[in-house]
């Protein structure tokens, strides 16, 4: 080879260098623009207007608490899934109004997100950072000021991202979101993310409490298991937490008043039990009819294939859920196109509804299974759970927009997919 064709084929991986550093500083630079864009974005909403805004406060455990002697309303909403990256910004600036949109209509006193408030998948939002969905979402509940709490899901902190779970858990906690209560929970506990919040009345009754937990993600954390999908469950450690969580509340509240019965509780997480999956298969084995253990309630299962991706393995929490009698329901998301609510055993398990505009492929143009789930905790340990649709004339609001969708599942026999 002559001297010349040799300092032509030297040049050639220089050039594939440069190249790559070059495309990877203009997605650095439209990453970086896109997140200031998104908190522009969440920075146009009015604060909610609140006739009596509740304010929480911390007692000796370090449990946050809200004292009313009237009703408590949280909202719960699931997978918003803000990729932060130049390649979701469209998706990501209608899930930020469409979140706005909802808080400002329903007023809740507590926002719950049940995991996946980010989704940095990099061939679909364009960056691996999960700090910029969550901080374009949490700029927006501190624009609307509202005080609002997270559970993991298995997508805000996946093996490729560049921070993990401990790192995601102190941003929420490190006071840059001042209206957020989320708490790392003990560090002798599995995950990230178990915590309490009670409802006490004015004589310091703990009237409801909910108890958020983090359901962890993939058996093992590698790439492989989250593309294989090879969901995780809550581990033991956790269920002997929660436990001692109702028995913690009961022992108090039986030092006020000796005849305080078990305190009522709901849970949140993002992964579906095992349980889950055993009742609907139940109801569906039965013609879709109830049976001893079942009762249905209203909404639908739209996902396909596996219709309740719950975790692999077996878990102790429903058994001990049954075992103390204090669960009244159960709140989750991850399956974005199920929001089904039945009882199974006395228990009320409730799919959220999602926010999701882009990581199911053409989920932006379908509307049956957006919006939010209210829930009504009453102060003698009752409660209400209402579905409202994004699409509905409930949120034909001014200053707000609606995008056209299809609403895919109007027809359907049970509110259920068929095969």
């Amino acid at each position: 080879m002559s001297k010349e064709n040799t300092k032509k084929s030297s040049k050639v991986p220089l050039i594939i260098i440069s190249a790559v550093l070059a495309i990877a500083v203009i997605i650095t630079g439209l990453n970086l623009l896109t997140v200031q864009k998104l908190l522009e974005k969440g920075s146009t909403y009015k604060k909610v207007q609140f006739e009596n805004q509740l304010i929480p406060e911390k007692d000796e455990n370090g449990n946050w608490y809200f004292t009313t002697d009237g009703d408590f309303k949280v909202m719960h909403i699931t997978d918003v899934h803000i990729g932060g990256g130049f390649l979701s910004k469209g998706y990501d600036e209608k899930a930020l109004n469409a979140v706005a949109l909802m808080v400002t209509k329903e007023k809740p006193d507590l926002v719950i997100v049940t995991g996946d408030v980010a989704f940095p998948v990099p061939y679909t939002a364009g960056t691996f950072n999960n700090y910029s969905g969550i901080k374009a979402f949490g700029n927006l509940m501190e624009t609307l000021g509202v005080y609002w709490d997270v559970t993991f899901g298995n997508h805000d902190s996946e093996a490729y991202s560049y921070f993990d779970r401990e790192d995601i858990a102190a941003l929420y906690g490190s006071g840059e979101f001042e209206h957020c209560l989320f708490q790392a929970g003990p560090k002798d506990v599995d995950g990230y993310g178990n915590h309490t919040i009670e409802v006490k009345n004015s004589d310091g009754i703990i009237t409801q409490a909910m108890i958020l937990i983090d359901s962890q993600a993939y058996i093992k954390d590698n790439i492989i298991e989250s593309i294989k999908g090879t969901y995780d469950n809550i581990h033991l450690n956790q269920v002997e937490w929660y436990e001692d969580e109702i028995n913690r509340m009961n022992s108090e509240n039986r030092n006020i008043d000796e005849k305080a019965e078990t305190v009522a509780t709901h849970a949140f997480f993002h992964i579906p039990l095992v349980e889950m999956d055993d009742a609907w298969n139940e109801f569906k084995e039965n013609g879709y009819k109830d049976t001893d253990n079942f009762e249905y309630v209203e909404g639908l299962i739209g996902e396909t294939g596996r219709q309740v991706c719950c975790g692999y393995g077996e878990d102790a929490l429903f058994e001990k859920m049954l075992e103390l009698k204090s669960t009244k329901a159960i709140h989750n998301g991850h399956d974005h196109v199920n929001n089904t609510t039945f009882k199974y055993k006395g228990i009320t398990f409730s799919y959220g509804y999602s926010v999701d505009y882009f990581a199911y492929s053409g989920i932006d143009k379908l509307g049956s299974q957006r919006g939010n789930t209210m829930i009504t905790l009453k102060p003698d340990g009752t409660f209400n759970i209402d579905k409202y649709n994004l699409y509905s004339d409930r949120y034909d609001l001014e200053g707000f927009t609606r995008e056209e969708v299809t609403m895919q599942y109007e027809d359907v026999t049970y509110q259920v997919n068929p095969e």
